[in-house]
This record gives C-alpha cells, structure tokens and sequence, in this order.
C-alpha cells in the first residue's frame, strides 16, 4: 500500500514515515501542499494523510482539490480540535481526522481502518429507500420529491447508507460506531453529532425528523 504523507513540519513528517514503513506501507512525502498535489497526480497513492495548517495551501484547500477528482481517502491532521474545523475538513471530503498530538499506534490504527473500508467494501448500486435514493461513488443522497441533490461527507454517507441498508431496523451506538469508523472506533457523542449534521442536511425539519429516528437508550433506525 502507498501512503503520501502530506506535511510542512519535516520531523513529524519523518516520524509518520518510519512508523508507516515499519508497519509495511510505502511511504512518499510531500512538505507542502504545492508538492502534495503534485505527487498526488503522479503517484496514485492508496491513501492521503494530510496536515491542515501548511503554507502555500492549506490541507482543506489540497483535500477539496483532491476530492473534486478522486475518492483516495484521506486521513487529515490537525491541531484544531475545534469542532467547526473538524466538520470543515469532513465536509470538504475527509474520511477521518487525527488531533495532534497522537501517537504512532493510533495513526496507524486509523490508517487501516480507511484502507480496510475503501478496499473491502465493493462500490454498490443505487441504494434507494422510500424518497431517498444513495449515489455511489459521488457521495450523494437524492433527497424527496423534488430530487434536490445533497453532497455528503464521507462519514455521513457510510452512516446513512447503514441506515438504508438496515432500514425498518434499529442501529445500536455500538453497531453504528463499528460500520462508519471501525476499529479506530468512535463514542456516543460522535454518533449523536453525525447524527444531527446528517439530519441538518436531509431531514424537512431537523428538529421533528422524519427519515432518521432515535431509540431511547438504543440507538438510531431509518424509516422506511
């Protein structure tokens, strides 16, 4: 597998590059965003990791650029544990987020677990459930009887397609964390603020939802 570490701050760049061989992966590097796209068109990499705060381009800008052409998932890191610039970067495409500091074992963590859910997961055919209809590969959901189309980020669309294909059916928080971030895992409040940016999108009226309903103590389940 090759991974592009995307980063202006060599030494931990150089760090996440021994980790990452030493774990098997092939590593290429890139200490700017001029330089990572450029790599990007010429390498193909299986996977992005991409710092936020860089000169020249910032990580949103190289991962919006990158996703207006590609699905190779990307794995952003920032120091900005706020929650605005964390929804930023997953708007703008991301498959998951990394808060500075972390150590090596939890990067590589989620490293495989993007890779294990990009590479295992075959590319399905339209998902439709009552007026919601998943388009695959776009990350988008058409939405009603208009036929308004909503992008989705990368979480909230393994999240609604598990309510789609489970429709009628409970999602315990448990089950829920295991089908959209894996063994890098996730906990309640993860799933109940995806919950309400993926409601803010689809839902009429957010705050009396008609597709996504919660189960008390439970977790979430999609009407059909």
């Amino acid at each position: 597998m090759k991974v592009l570490v995307v980063d202006d701050d060599r030494v931990l760049a150089d760090v996440i590059a021994f980790t990452l061989r030493r774990e098997g992966f092939e590593v290429l590097l890139a200490y700017d965003g001029v330089v990572g796209l450029r790599r990007f068109s010429e390498e193909n990499p299986d996977l992005i990791i991409l710092d936020v705060n860089m000169p020249k381009i910032d990580g949103f800008e190289v991962c919006r650029r990158i996703r207006s052409e590609s699905q190779v998932p990307i794995l952003l890191l920032t120091v900005r544990g706020e929650e605005d610039d964390i929804v930023n970067g997953l708007e703008m495409g991301a498959d998951d987020y990394v808060v500075k500091p972390f150590s090596p074992r939890q990067l590589v963590a989620r490293a495989r677990a993007i890779l294990r859910r990009a590479g295992n997961r075959p590319i399905p055919g339209r998902l439709k459930v009552g007026d919601l209809q998943l388009v695959p590969g776009k990350r988008e959901v058409i939405c009603g009887d208009k036929k308004s189309i909503i992008q989705l980020s990368a979480l909230e669309y393994r999240l609604l397609e598990s309510l789609m294909i489970n429709a009628g059916q409970v999602l315990t928080f448990e089950i829920i964390i295991d089908q959209v971030w894996g063994p890098a895992g996730a906990d309640r409040d993860m799933v109940r603020q995806l919950v309400h940016r993926l409601r803010l999108k689809i839902e009429p009226d957010p705050s009396e939802p008609v597709y996504i309903q919660t189960v008390p103590g439970l977790g979430y389940g999609l009407s059909k």
